[in-house]
């Protein structure tokens, strides 16, 4: 059995893996990561390997802690990955966007991908039917928006996400909930229609904590999962040892 932890900027998630199956998943906050790995321990005492992606500020020592009951992997850059990395800065690109170019490959052979996750930040990563990874898009998720609009201006209030009432907002609320979650959409429908155009057999997959507010959203069909990151993750460690 394998557990799967990615770090993201804001939360940890969690899963167990049976082979391919997702047992269960966890989401908690970054200081109550021991409680958590351990009592997740204590629940599946198979667990033989846990498996991290990090992109957030959590200490490799907070995992390493664990080394006495299972063994402990660390996702990097030098890791073998499904994919040909062709961005121009390789050392620079996200190891959770290695992860979900690696998972959207595995699961989806012989097709042109488009993963959008959709977190803090909303990424956009495309990998060509050839298996090549071309890179794509990091903009502001619904979260950073709503600051951003509180921020760095005087009088507009810090909002939590709400659906708007329409697309035109008859007043400041409503107009920042329109702006921030009708442009977030419309932009992702644009950045789909525009890689549909030039790219044929097509698959977009949408993930990330707000899967499911934005999915219900977007003219465009796609397929949502909000663990793909995890069975990503489970997946790409699988593939890592049978290929090291």
């Amino acid at each position: 059995m394998i557990l799967a932890v990615d770090v993201g900027n804001t939360r940890i998630k969690a899963a167990v893996f049976e082979g391919d199956i997702l047992v269960e998943n966890f989401i908690f906050v970054k200081n109550e990561l021991q409680k958590n790995i351990q009592n997740i321990l204590k629940k599946y005492n198979k667990l033989a390997d846990l498996v991290i992606s990090s992109v957030g500020a959590v200490e490799k020592q907070s995992f390493l802690e664990f080394e006495n009951d299972l063994k402990v992997h660390f996702m990097s850059h030098e890791d073998v990955f499904p994919f040909v990395n062709c961005y121009a800065t390789p050392k620079t690109l996200g190891i959770d966007r290695m992860v979900l170019a690696a998972g959207a490959t595995l699961q989806f052979a012989s097709q042109n991908r488009l993963v959008i996750d959709a977190g803090t930040c909303v990424t956009f990563d495309f990998i060509d039917e050839d298996n090549n990874y071309l890179g794509g898009a990091i903009t502001p998720g619904l979260r950073l928006r709503y600051e951003s609009l509180h921020n760095y201006t005087a009088k507009l209030p810090l909002l939590t996400l709400e659906s708007p009432k329409g697309l035109i907002g008859n007043s400041t609320s409503d107009s920042i909930h329109s702006g921030v979650v009708n442009g977030l959409v419309y932009e992702i429908d644009g950045f789909i229609d525009e890689y549909s155009r030039q790219y044929s057999n097509f698959i977009i997959i949408l993930t990330g904590g707000d899967t499911e507010f934005l999915a219900k959203r977007l003219k465009n069909t796609i397929f949502a999962n909000s663990n793909f990151l995890l069975e990503s993750l489970s997946q790409t460690f699988q593939y890592k040892i049978k290929n090291d």
